[in-house]
Parts: C-alpha cells; sequence; structure tokens
C-alpha cells in the first residue's frame, strides 16, 4: 500500500498467503486497539485445513496477530505460519481459536 489511510473494512474478503506463497485463510473481521488507533490481528476463515487442522480441529477460524502482516495488497502476506505454530514464541500466544 502506498501509506495513504485506507478504511479497515477493506481487509475483510481479502486472501492470506505466507511469505512462500502457501495459502493459509481469508480475512473475515480485525481486531483493533482503539485507545491506540492500531489493527492488532486479524480474523481468518476458510482456512487451509492442511496447516491447521491439528491446531483448531473442528473450529472455523483463528486470530492471527498483525503484527505478522508483510505486506496488504491484493492479497495479505504473513510470516511463515507453519513454523510459528509449530514452535510458537512467548509473545505469539495470540493464536486463538
Amino acid at each position: 500500500m502506498d501509506g495513504t489511510p485506507q478504511e479497515i473494512t477493506s481487509l475483510v474478503g481479502r486472501e492470506v498467503y505466507s511469505n512462500n506463497g502457501v495459502f493459509v485463510g481469508e480475512v473475515e473481521d480485525v481486531r483493533l486497539n482503539v485507545d491506540a488507533c492500531t489493527v492488532t490481528g486479524i480474523a481468518l476463515g476458510e482456512l487451509n485445513s492442511e496447516l491447521f487442522s491439528d491446531v483448531v480441529g473442528d473450529e472455523n477460524g483463528v486470530m492471527i496477530p498483525y503484527r505478522w502482516v508483510r505486506a496488504v495488497g491484493d492479497v495479505v502476506l504473513i510470516n511463515d505460519t507453519i513454523e510459528r505454530l509449530r514452535q510458537p514464541d512467548a509473545d505469539d500466544e495470540d493464536i486463538a481459536v
């Protein structure tokens, strides 16, 4: 994006891919910190079942920390979630079902 403010709702419906080009899911909602006026997470649905079946089971989605987002354009690119899900950092306890 070119730094021009965008409406938050413009994220909804965008496909999310890892930086390795693997489809992760689709943005269904965003989590906001209203006090800081920042996006803190993105809720994903339509998940890639190969990536998340062991993590979410029969659930429908996950919340990804926004700090994982590398770029937003026609699609959203995030850091490779496979390694993070297998070996989460103490800071990365934001993954929620």
